[in-house]
């Protein structure tokens, strides 16, 4: 539980991730763990690359000849003010003592994973374990896209990062597009002149009166979440981004929304002698994890073992999981027990970390005996 504190006391903003990175270097090389951190620093903007590190398993059923499985967490946090300072409260509750964040957004899994290699140096599993820890996760998953996958041994993996009870296990999360719209009109001077200008923010604001925004249906929501444009009071608008996304399940009605949203920003525009510039980016891809899945096996498999009941679930949100679904990985996103994360009121139950520990060993202990 110590290392747990140090690491969320040590911060680490994305961009800034060096000072967590080398604690967490130094605890698996105390180890015995070597090491390898990648070149992921320079093209994601981290402070930091990624780290892998192996335990191999036991010899001769591990080591070379052995299989691996893959445990991920990130190491970097949503940006804060101040320092840190982890309390205990009276019911067994870590949360931050001032009005900063945790950290347990990944801390509370990167704690764990540590302590789940100390045991497996100790006690060599059947299997081996890879462990990877991403950076600038929170700025969207861009650790773990510049990794080069083909540095697993690991066909089967698992991300310790979503925030929700035990046991639940994601089995289906979105394809996320993002959309922006730069809406050019003509400024012009808004008491004496206006019938010269043409507002771009108008035309931006009847785009937005189009569309159908929200959630739209179980799979699907679209959201526009920023428009910023003009430089003063008096003049008409010349210029207004428009930035939103559109995230489903379905990766043919993601594609039918972001279309929709399209079409909506080319008509206002048209409609009020404006011109439009549209860009869109795919931030990642969504999946629905199979009954044949192996690593939803093992996860509701160890589940039952730990006197917990598996119960899968859909989430809106991207994961590292995402990222390496769409490389082929058999990896599956599992909740780790923290709760409202990125806020002040972030906390992790001391025995929700311990229950995460349990549930790891017992995902090693049946892939060993599969």
């Amino acid at each position: 539980m110590s290392r747990f504190v140090r690491l969320c006391e040590t911060a680490s903003p994305t961009g800034e991730e060096r000072a967590v990175a080398d604690l967490l270097r130094n605890e698996l090389e105390s180890l015995g763990l070597e090491v390898f951190e990648d070149a992921a620093a320079g093209p994601t903007g981290a402070g930091a690359g990624n780290l892998l590190t192996r335990v191999p398993g036991k010899p001769g059923t591990g080591g070379k000849d052995s299989g691996y499985i893959m445990f991920c967490a990130h190491i970097d946090t949503v940006p804060h003010n101040g320092q840190i300072e982890v309390l205990l409260d009276d019911e067994g509750v870590y949360r931050s003592a001032g009005a900063t964040i945790l950290g347990a957004d990944n801390k509370a899994a990167v704690a764990v994973l540590v302590e789940l290699a100390a045991r497996a140096v100790r006690e060599p599993p059947a299997t081996g374990i890879e462990l990877l820890f991403t950076v600038a996760e929170e700025q969207g998953l861009l650790g773990a896209k510049a990794f080069d996958q083909s540095l697993l041994k690991s066909s089967v993996g698992f991300v310790l990062d979503q925030a929700s009870d035990i046991g639940q296990v994601i089995t289906e999360a979105p394809t996320h597009i993002g959309i922006r719209g730069i809406f050019k009109g003509v400024e012009a001077h808004a008491g004496l002149i206006p019938e010269s200008g043409r507002s771009a923010i108008a035309a931006a604001a009847r785009a937005i009166g189009e569309m159908k925004l929200g959630r739209l249906d179980e799979e699907t929501t679209a959201n526009i979440g920023r428009i910023e444009g003009g430089t003063s009071g008096n003049v008409v608008p010349g210029s207004c981004i428009v930035a939103g996304e559109a995230r489903s399940v379905d990766p043919a009605r993601v594609t039918e929304v972001i279309a929709a949203m399209t079409d909506a920003m080319v008509w206002a525009a048209s409609e009020s002698g404006c011109e439009v510039d549209i860009a869109t980016e795919k931030h990642f891809t969504g999946y629905r994890v199979g009954d044949d899945s192996r690593a939803l096996a093992l996860a509701e498999g160890a589940l039952a073992v730990a006197g917990r009941i598996p119960e899968r679930v859909s989430t809106g949100g991207g994961s590292d999981a995402s990222v390496f679904r769409e490389r082929g990985m058999d990896c599956l996103l599992l909740a780790n027990g923290t709760y409202d994360n990125h806020t002040d009121q972030e906390s992790v139950p001391r025995e929700n970390l311990a229950a995460m520990l349990d549930i790891c060993e017992e995902i090693v202990a049946l892939a060993g005996a599969s």
